[in-house]
């Protein structure tokens, strides 16, 4: 299995997630607006960079490595291009399991 198969996975699940909390919160009367999108590009932006700085202090100091044959052999720095799925996921499936699983009310 290749990473790209799995991240494939991972990223159809984060968008399954992502499209039931939208219809959740659009019966809840939750809208989206343009300052919650903006919330949500620069916190990608920002664990993009974060994820591309990381991952190639981790891989050049010799903590993972990964089999050539798996990967598609585009790199960002010594960083396949299929890490940064997973931080794509991550920011799209956290916010949407947030808004389920809903706020405590204070008693």
């Amino acid at each position: 299995m290749t990473y790209s198969l799995l991240n494939t996975i991972f990223l159809g699940l984060a968008v399954w997630f992502a499209v039931i909390a939208a219809v959740v919160n659009s019966k809840r009367g939750v809208k989206v607006t343009r300052s919650l999108l903006w919330t949500f590009g620069i916190t990608l932006a920002v664990m993009l960079l974060t994820t591309a700085v990381f991952d190639n202090v981790i891989i050049g100091v010799g903590l993972v490595a990964y089999d050539p044959s798996t990967l598609m052999g585009a790199f960002i720095g010594l960083a396949p291009l299929e890490d940064f799925d997973y931080t794509i996921a991550a920011v799209i499936i956290l916010p949407a399991l947030w808004t389920l699983l809903g706020t405590r009310k204070k008693r």
